[in-house]
């Protein structure tokens, strides 16, 4: 046989090959997809009477169209009648919500919503359990909650004036798009989707009383805008606007006309522009990094966000190489969203997140090792860059988390006084959505931003040190709900809260920023000043706040400056969290003192981070003066 003929076969047995593994690949898709899942089959989907009236209608996803599911699948209802009346009994007009998932989204979705049932976005778990904890109502902030269980109590009812609102078991009961003041809305939260179109027609059905039956419906799909996220995560530690780089501030909107430095969202809270994370400049979304498996959940009960958080920076910019796994081998949900993105990648590993094993779908390896993420919003690819050498040879800081070094800065709030109004003529239970008489009022002193300062994570999985905030410096005026005279019962707390800022920037904070800096050793803001006197150095700290007549404290510390804290002290909304040490925090100091003389880059304290700094002290120069 020729030369060409051997390389005309050759083509045609690579092309017949192909085909057959692009046909198994589909059919491994269609076989893992139907074993996993159980479906419910809709039937007379053509005599359905719905489209009698609502004709032409369009703008539906490609998974939820009437022409495969039907309307009466969604909306329930009677699709045998051509009545109104008849025909709209039983039905379901904004169908998602988890009071009614069992009917709707659950029929066909089973696993996503037994997932999300359980998920801290619908238990709120943490936050009931933190709230007991402080109001002295529980004994640990670990217990295990449910916000739709509460009840009375003085902190149920402080819940329910200033917190219950974000949960997604909270009614959508108004048709519209997901905006900045949207809570709630079960699966609506994050699938649905309004065009343009479809809230020109919602906006001509409402004027016209109902009559000018909209021919645009919204659609629900998986493509989630970090406007879904923006509303409950715009609060409390405020990680959607701190993405976007603004912090909140006391201000008014008459205080900001025209200035660019501020924006005014819809709840008309006022915003300085700081600095946005790095990912966000990319015009990544949240579910970039966090996609279905964790934000849905994986269907356990977890009490606190960072045990249900498993994706980690590393993740992506891993140390050596990624952990992957092949298209084959995903799971049926995965397999889903891949489908329903239209990724192409299936000869290509794709990341999966350590902690849980789940797979990262928008990511894969390419043909030369490159690891590669698809951003969702606009497919555009992203280069995933491995650790830096200074991260991945630095032994003296294995210990320190990413976010640690790498957010530019975190919210601060301090001088917060809570206090019950029991003659507030409109207040408004946010969990039962009715008005009654008597409500609790926060009032704060002040919204500021900082590098964040450090704690240290202690339990079963290591020592760690990450982002710590003022997170609650507060009094609550306990007597004032039990009808006692204001100020008769009050409690101090001084708390802070593991933190994660989502302030990422590719530049890490320097070396003083953390070891010669008050704020992130848990001193408050000052001047931390390290002096050498008759060759004895000394550290010295002047706070920048009065002290808190509470505990002599300054008013935004967290501990006292070099001294134990008491034993018995609560200093942490989380009991495997603290601040550092009378030992660590010289350990610190000890560093600090030398980058009073030794420049970061200078050789021995790059040496330092290799052999850390207790080697170097054995051959310390005579012109070294120590602490």
């Amino acid at each position: 046989m020729k030369l060409k003929d051997v390389k005309f076969w050759f083509l045609i047995i690579t092309v017949i090959g192909i085909t057959i593994f692009l046909f198994l690949k589909n059919k491994t898709f269609q076989d893992t997809y139907v074993k996993v899942n159980e479906y419910t089959k809709i039937e007379n989907i053509a005599k359905e009477s719905c489209l009698e009236c609502h004709q032409n209608t369009k703008g539906y996803s490609n998974y939820h169209n009437p022409e495969l599911i039907g309307c009466i699948s969604c909306h329930l209802g009677n699709p045998n009648t051509l009545d109104k009346e008849s025909s709209h009994k039983g039905m379901v007009l904004i169908p998602g919500n988890l009071s009614d998932a069992k009917v709707t989204c659950g029929v066909c979705h089973p696993n996503e919503l037994t997932k999300i049932e359980n998920s801290l976005m619908t238990t709120n778990s943490g936050i009931v359990a933190v709230d007991k904890y402080i109001f002295g109502e529980a004994d640990s902030p670990n217990g295990q909650y449910h916000i739709q269980l509460i009840e009375n109590s003085a902190s149920d009812k402080h819940l329910r004036d200033l917190c219950a609102n974000c949960h997604l078991g909270a009614q959508k009961t108004a048709f519209g798009p997901i905006t900045q003041l949207s809570r709630g809305g079960g699966c609506n939260a994050c699938h649905l989707n309004y065009s343009e179109e479809a809230i020109e027609d919602l906006s001509k059905y409402i004027s016209s009383e109902k009559e000018v039956l909209p021919l645009n419906h919204p659609a629900t799909n998986i493509f989630v805008k970090n406007e879904h996220c923006f509303g409950c995560h715009s609060r409390s530690s405020r990680i959607s606007t701190n993405y976007e780089g603004f912090q909140e501030t006391l201000l008014d909107e008459s205080d900001v006309l025209n200035d660019k430095a501020y924006k005014v969202i819809e709840d008309k809270r006022v915003y300085k522009f700081i600095e946005e994370d790095v990912h966000h400049t990319k015009g990544m979304l949240c579910i970039d990094c966090h996609s279905s498996h964790e934000v849905m959940g994986d269907g356990k009960l977890y009490t606190h966000e960072e045990q249900a958080v498993k994706v980690q920076c590393s993740d992506c910019h891993f140390k050596e190489k990624p952990n992957t796994i092949s298209y084959d081998s995903l799971d049926a949900e995965s397999l889903l969203v891949f489908l329903h993105r239209d990724y192409k990648h299936y000869d290509k590993e794709v990341i999966t997140v350590e902690k849980s094993g789940h797979p990262l779908v928008n990511t894969f390896i390419d043909s030369v090792g490159n690891a590669i993420l698809i951003g969702k919003k606009d497919g555009k690819l992203h280069p995933l860059n491995p650790q830096p050498e200074i991260c991945s040879r630095d032994n003296a800081h294995k210990n320190v988390s990413c976010a640690a070094c790498h957010s530019s800065w975190t919210t601060r709030c301090i001088g917060c006084h809570n206090e019950y109004d029991k003659n507030e003529p409109r207040a408004f239970d946010l969990l039962d959505r009715k008005y009654g008489k008597g409500q609790w009022k926060e009032f704060v002193a002040e919204f500021s931003s900082s590098l964040p300062a450090m704690g240290v994570r202690e339990n079963s999985e290591g020592k760690h040190i990450e982002p710590a905030v003022p997170g609650m410096i507060l009094t609550i005026d306990k007597g004032s709900y039990a009808g006692k005279e204001l100020g008769e019962d009050v409690s101090f707390h001084r708390l802070y809260a593991p933190n994660s800022p989502h302030t990422t920037t590719s530049n890490v904070r320097d070396c003083k920023s953390c070891h010669s800096n008050p704020e992130a050793l848990g001193y408050g803001k000052g001047a931390l000043v390290y002096k050498i006197r008759e060759g004895k150095g000394v550290w010295e700290f002047t706070p920048e706040y009065a002290l808190n007549e509470n505990d002599n404290l300054p008013e935004d510390a967290w501990i006292p400056f070099l001294k134990e804290v008491e034993e018995g002290i609560v200093n942490s909304t989380r009991t495997d969290f603290r601040p550092f040490t009378l030992e660590e925090q010289r350990q610190l100091l000890l560093v600090g003192a030398c980058l009073h003389c030794h420049k970061e880059d200078s050789k021995v304290m790059k040496e330092s981070l290799l052999s850390g700094i207790r080697p170097l002290l054995k051959k310390l120069d005579k012109s070294c003066t120590l602490p």
